[in-house]
């Protein structure tokens, strides 16, 4: 079927061309400034993949405020915490998602509800009757009233994304707008990383919430050529959107590679990807076999990135690259400078791994929101880390092979044990716990606890899922749990996480 959007931004059945997109940004803006929004105050947006959310987000931005997506599959407690941190003044939210998270907006915010739109529901199984929400104005409604903001004056800042670290509690990266010559510098990096360039036809798949698809998203939405959005991957699906509408570029995970190449193969050749040029990937490793197989099928247009929320992508590597090395996520690009230090802070030679360091010469100075602290821990001699372990060969070609902290990458999203470890441990019964990643074939990893019931007590995997749900989102409950009468511990008390990951990841080829 041929595509009926020749050029604008689409979701579902709807279609915004750039001129009306724009307007509503304006319109959007001024809105935001009646309500007092401006120089560095938060704009919180709560919402799956819709047209609203890159409006809201761009308005934001233009009154020089932050927008800060939040994931959307917090709890009240989560998302409560995220706009205290951020001092928000204002939540934009899709009306399923207010349903219950409503009673724990802080005071003081104001609330603009949007209808959950036909194809969000779909994709979700959602109710039609959770469309609309009672709770703050209504978003169309509210939007036609408002008088259109007139062009920015002030530079813009980037979205400030909550990244969790080894604290228990998302961090706001707060970055400082950049300079004229810093905006032109990221432009050149963005085009060469994500492939950006006017009259492309993009597709993201992926949420919005996410530093890089929120980069990615808004600097398409400035481009001109097609925009689309999906609310939820879906692997035929996407497939046949590229075809429908002729998708050049999109940003992806390689989870999403691993459920394509899952689909039948006539359900593969069914679909004509021959449009693809630029299919940007990053956020997990990506397996050896899997990027091959992607190649093998779509052809040489897969560009791999490495870096993160307050790095920005430190290196690239393009499928012809790859093939000659293998496993590699690339060289250094312009302005980028990374070490690999050993724990005393030496270098270590090509091939030896270390801890990455790394800085982008033109990205704007961060700062953690009121945790200037966690920014201290995290920097070396104006270098910064990620907590990643890798090397450099002796062409510069930069290898991934561990990570420092305990983080899990499960389908592309970041987990943080200690959050989770904290949530189990605050359930009745439970004597000990420890939380840590083992092999996926999908998702790469998934989060797997061991837990020690306390003396006497019985207690139910199923039913400690069923209780962490209330407390934590989702897709961070542990899929497997063990139960076991202790845990490996050092003398200093310090739980053998090693230990208990081994047999797990034994024979996969990877560093634990």
């Amino acid at each position: 079927m041929k595509s009926s959007a020749t050029a604008g931004i689409v979701s579902g059945e709807r279609h915004l061309d750039w001129t009306e997109f724009d307007h509503r940004i304006r319109k959007a803006a001024g809105g935001f400034a009646a309500l007092d929004i401006g120089e560095g105050d938060a704009v919180a947006v709560l919402m799956r993949n819709d047209l609203p959310f890159l409006v809201a987000c761009h308005a934001a931005i233009r009154c020089g405020a932050y927008a800060v997506p939040v994931n959307w599959h917090f709890r009240a407690a989560e998302l409560a915490h995220v706009l205290r941190d951020c001092g928000a003044r204002l939540l934009v939210a899709h009306a399923d998602l207010l349903r219950d998270v409503a009673s724990a907006i802080p005071a003081g915010v104001a609330v603009i509800s949007v209808t959950t739109p036909p194809e969000v529901l779909r994709a979700y199984g959602i109710a039609p009757t959770a469309a609309t929400s009672a709770d703050g104005l209504e978003w169309e409604s509210w939007l036609e009233a408002q008088v259109p903001a007139d062009e920015p004056t002030a530079p813009l800042r980037e979205s400030m994304i909550y990244t969790s670290g080894t604290t228990s509690v998302p961090k706001g990266v707060r970055r400082q707008p950049p300079t004229p010559e810093q905006a032109a510098a990221i432009d050149r990096m963005r085009t060469l990383v994500y492939g950006i360039a006017p009259g492309m036809r993009a597709l993201v798949p992926g949420p919005l919430y996410h530093s890089a698809p929120n980069a990615y998203g808004l600097r398409a939405s400035r481009m001109g050529g097609l925009l689309m959005l999906m609310p939820r991957f879906d692997a035929e699906e996407f497939l046949a959107l590229v075809e429908r509408h002729r998708i050049s570029h999109a940003f992806m995970v390689p989870t999403m590679f691993v459920r394509l190449l899952n689909l039948p193969a006539e359900v593969r050749r069914r679909y004509d990807v021959s449009s693809l040029q630029f299919i940007v990937h990053a956020a997990a490793p990506c397996p050896v076999a899997v990027k091959r197989a992607m190649i093998e099928w779509w052809g040489p247009v897969l560009v791999e990135f490495y870096g993160g929320t307050e790095s920005g992508a430190l290196t690239v590597c393009g499928s012809t690259e790859w093939l000659a090395h293998p496993g590699t996520v690339g060289r250094l690009v312009e302005g980028g400078t990374m070490k690999v230090l050993a724990e005393d802070g030496s270098e270590v030679p090509p091939g030896e791994p270390g801890e990455l360091f790394m800085r982008l010469a033109y990205y704007p100075d961060f700062t953690y929101q009121n945790l200037p602290e966690e920014r201290g821990r995290i920097e070396r001699d104006g270098l910064i880390t990620l907590g990643d372990v890798g090397y450099f060969d002796a062409e510069g070609y930069l290898y991934l092979c561990d990570r420092k902290r305990d983080m899990i990458i499960s389908g592309g999203v970041n987990i943080y044990p200690a959050e989770i470890e904290a949530a189990i441990l605050a359930l009745p019964d439970v004597a000990d716990c420890a939380v840590f990643g083992i092999p996926d074939a999908e998702y790469g990893e998934q989060v797997m606890a061991v837990i020690v019931p306390a003396p006497g007590v019985r207690l139910e995997p199923e039913v400690l899922r069923r209780q962490l749900l209330e407390r934590i989102a989702g897709y961070k409950v542990p899929r497997r749990i063990e139960l076991r009468e202790s845990l490996p511990r050092e003398d200093s008390g310090k739980i053998l996480k090693r230990a208990l990951r081994e047999p797990f990841w034994r024979g996969t080829g990877r560093s634990i």
